[in-house]
């Protein structure tokens, strides 16, 4: 897809091989120095495989998407982006009621795409979302305080996060080398300075803003995420106007669910496809019955 700053910005789809008819339509973003291959695919394929149409793209600085790698001072162009190829896919099938799907970073773009969106999304769903950054990995003291300067002086200046998040997202060792072995991940884990201070940006953004959401709303978080704060997660929760919400935070589990133990990873996403599930097939039965 070409999106409107004239950037090649990579996208795909998934479909079952033989569904009678689809169920819905899951829009999914992942998060940062992710892609839409690689691990976060096996999602994507559960997903399509439940009778989904499943589509997703490489955010900007990621995947096979063109922009810096792990660069970014502004999410807007991003959020334009995800509308951009999500309306396109849900032009492409009116009928179906449509989700919309995001782990950590990704969580946060789509909160953003549902406050600007607001009555055109049948669910969100949020796993991992960052709507807080742990204080375990804000940047250090002065840096934080310094950090708009320092963006300002060296956007680029990758000296923000101490530790790999790799280590602390994956709690299975093999699966985390899995996700290195991506030939897209980027070799620091570490956000520019710009990026970092645009993260703490849109945390404060949502959790002032979080109140707007209105769309039914699943939010799965593992209990002992590091990367990103369960406890604002709950916030954005129960700040949510929406009248269909559910909390399901996994007591032990770290950031990324999808590393868990396999038994683990099984729970969470019988979670996620059932709420997704229940409602898709509800919608259809009413626009039926009609």
């Amino acid at each position: 897809m070409l999106n409107k700053q004239n950037m090649k910005i990579f996208t795909q789809s998934w479909h079952p091989d033989s569904a009678p008819r689809l169920r819905g339509l899951v829009a999914m973003v992942h998060g940062y120095t992710s892609e839409s291959s690689w691990l976060f695919e096996l999602t994507a394929v559960a997903v399509a495989k439940a009778g989904f149409y499943v589509c997703a793209l490489d955010l900007q600085g990621h995947g096979y998407s063109d922009g810096l790698p792990g660069h970014i001072p502004s999410l807007r162009p991003i959020v334009r982006d995800c509308i951009q190829f999500f309306d396109a896919a849900r032009g492409d099938h009116p009928k179906l009621p449509a989700f919309l799907y995001g782990e950590s970073l990704g969580g946060a773009i789509s909160i953003l795409v549902c406050l600007k969106q607001r009555s055109e999304w049948n669910g969100l769903i949020l796993n991992g979302a960052m709507c807080g950054v742990s204080k375990k990995f804000k940047p250090v003291w002065p840096l934080e305080k310094l950090l708009r300067v320092v963006a300002f002086i060296a956007p680029t200046w990758r000296i923000v996060i101490t530790k790999p998040v790799g280590s602390k997202s994956y709690k299975e060792e093999w699966k985390r080398k899995l996700v290195a072995k991506s030939p897209n991940r980027p070799t620091s884990g570490k956000p520019p300075a710009a990026t970092a201070l645009e993260f703490l940006r849109v945390c404060e953004y949502i959790q002032r803003n979080c109140h707007e959401l209105e769309v039914p709303l699943l939010v799965v978080h593992g209990g002992d995420d590091m990367i990103c704060d369960s406890n604002s997660a709950r916030l954005v929760y129960e700040s949510a106007a929406s009248k269909d919400k559910t909390l399901k935070i996994f007591t032990g589990m770290r950031h990324q669910l999808i590393g868990e133990p396999n038994e683990s990873v099984e729970l969470v996403f019988r979670t996620i496809l059932s709420w997704i599930g229940e409602r898709a097939d509800k919608i259809v039965a009413s626009m039926a019955s009609h």
